[in-house]
């Protein structure tokens, strides 16, 4: 595994390290975060970014913030002090774990595993939305063609979705795609959904 530690203080981006070595994790990259540092992350494509801000300035935070939604990546962001609005806007930005006065190589195995649960967990449930939102909108598109089917054929709703179905079937083509070029031809005919 891949891990990039994010920091600018020598000692406290050792004691990740230690404590990452400790463990068994030997692929560690230490950034500092200066310069074209996120598109050198994106390059190193880490599988888990560990970042150790200290205590951050408000630019600071955001500059790590956007590494966050730039990487899609497990992440675990260790701080010094933290309100409201830092521990909100580290959410927003999709960080796994937020550890607050907690840097101590025993504590980094435990926090690295989840940080990755938390992510895992977390792009699971945005894919089970994204599969259901696209379902829904499939669904949508299909009463939408048998609509056009039923007024202009004069079927009944069963008929209307057998026609599209075996139209699908033999042209070898998805349900869906068949009722968009439905709804496309109607459209381009003039014909009113």
């Amino acid at each position: 595994m891949r891990i990039a530690i994010v920091d600018d203080s020598g000692l406290r981006a050792t004691v990740l390290e230690d404590g990452l070595r400790e463990a068994g994790y030997d692929d560690i990259h230490v950034v500092p975060p200066h310069g074209a540092f996120v598109a050198k992350l994106e390059r190193m494509a880490p599988d888990v970014v560990l970042m150790d801000l200290g205590s951050p300035s408000r630019d600071t935070l955001e500059e790590m913030l956007a590494v966050s939604r730039a990487l899609a990546r497990p992440i675990a962001m260790f701080v010094d002090q933290s309100d409201d609005m830092m521990i909100g806007a580290a959410i927003d930005a999709g960080v796994s774990a937020y550890v607050v006065d907690g840097l101590r190589k025993e504590r980094v195995k435990p926090i690295l595993d989840l940080a990755i649960r938390r992510f895992n967990a977390f792009a699971k449930m945005q894919a089970d939305l994204d599969e259901a939102r696209t379902a829904l909108a499939d669904r949508k598109t299909i009463d939408r063609a048998k609509a056009i089917l039923m007024k202009t054929r004069s079927l009944d709703e069963p008929a209307a979705y057998t026609l599209l179905r075996s139209t699908a079937m033999n042209q070898g083509r998805r349900i869906v795609d068949v009722a968009e070029a439905l709804i496309t031809a109607s459209s381009l005919l003039g014909g009113s959904e």
